[in-house]
């Protein structure tokens, strides 16, 4: 009975069963569980020694990182706790979204390989090779498909998306960018491409009439994204899908005035939780670029499916 109750008492505090619960299905490190839960270590780490003295977790070094596991599956009073927990505590569900989002990010060992590899890129010469190749070929393989380019400036990307498209949707609220980037469609025989003046909150787009949406370094100038994602839900077909390019979510906020953003860009769990509640499914997410200089911004990919 006394180990019941020191397993009581260990769980009395609502960090501490938020730990266990995670730790029930992966082994985790305090720097994840840092990034889950969006803590202090030091707070973290006094939350671990009561789980560890009631040998509710255990702990395992692998070379320099301790990885963090529940002893076990709980029985009992504990295990009624936790089910109860998963249910009732209202981080719970925020909490099982990170974790899937942490464990990918350990797994994609490739992707962290490209990342290195893209940050090389460019900086040995060798004749022929740009990012402006790479773009063009890349882009060339896409399928006939519509488009909705939103918040497209002058449409670079959509000029180069209108080669192989079946059709381009550029929209812009700014007067002279959609007239600017008219004039170069006309200028370069792209009939398929059409540049509309409107909000990307509230798209001047038909229901249901395009394959994909693309939002390329915008997001974090719109008054409210949460909006701006739901909308482009609405303009996309069944099955369709968006793609997103935008800021990692940094410290910068000389950014606001150097550059009119309105957000200091985005966390990955934030933009899934918004492509979620938008109506998005299969989304997926990585850091695709790091800047050297400071102030280091990175940006992310994130893609998902309606």
């Amino acid at each position: 009975m006394s180990s019941t109750i020191k397993s009581l008492r260990a769980l009395s505090d609502s960090t501490r069963l938020r730990l266990l619960l995670l730790l029930a299905g992966e082994e985790l490190t305090v720097a994840e569980l840092q990034e889950i839960l969006g803590m202090a270590q030091s707070r973290i780490s006094a939350s671990l020694g009561p789980l560890k003295r009631e040998g509710l977790a255990c702990a395992r070094r692998v070379g320099k990182n301790i990885f963090y596991s529940s002893k076990g599956d709980a029985e009992g009073v504990v295990a009624a706790i936790l089910e109860s927990a998963r249910e009732d505590l209202p981080e719970a569900a925020r909490d099982r979204a990170a974790l899937v989002l942490t464990i990918r990010k350990r797994k994609d060992r490739a992707a962290e390989y490209f990342n290195k590899l893209a940050g090389r890129f460019g900086r040995m010469y060798v004749p022929g090779r740009s990012w402006q190749a790479l773009a063009h070929a890349l882009l060339g393989l896409l399928p006939p498909m519509v488009i909705a380019d939103l918040g497209a400036g002058e449409g670079t990307l959509a000029q180069l998306m209108a080669r192989t498209a079946k059709k381009v949707i550029a929209v812009d609220n700014s007067e002279k960018m959609v007239e600017f980037g008219s004039a170069l469609a006309r200028e370069h025989g792209f009939r398929n491409l059409e540049y509309r003046l409107g909000d990307v909150e509230a798209p001047p787009v038909e229901p249901k009439s395009v394959d994909l949406v693309l939002f390329s370094q915008v997001l974090h100038h719109v008054p409210n994204p949460q909006r701006a994602l739901t909308a482009s839900c609405r303009i996309l077909k069944p099955g369709g899908r968006i793609a997103i390019l935008d800021l990692a979510s940094h410290g910068y906020e000389q950014a606001r005035e150097l550059y009119a953003h309105v957000w200091l860009g985005f966390a990955e769990l934030e933009l899934l939780q918004m492509l979620k509640k938008a109506g998005f499914s299969k989304i997926h997410s990585s850091i695709v670029s790091r800047e050297s200089e400071v102030p280091h911004f990175q940006t992310l990919l994130v893609t998902a499916t309606k």
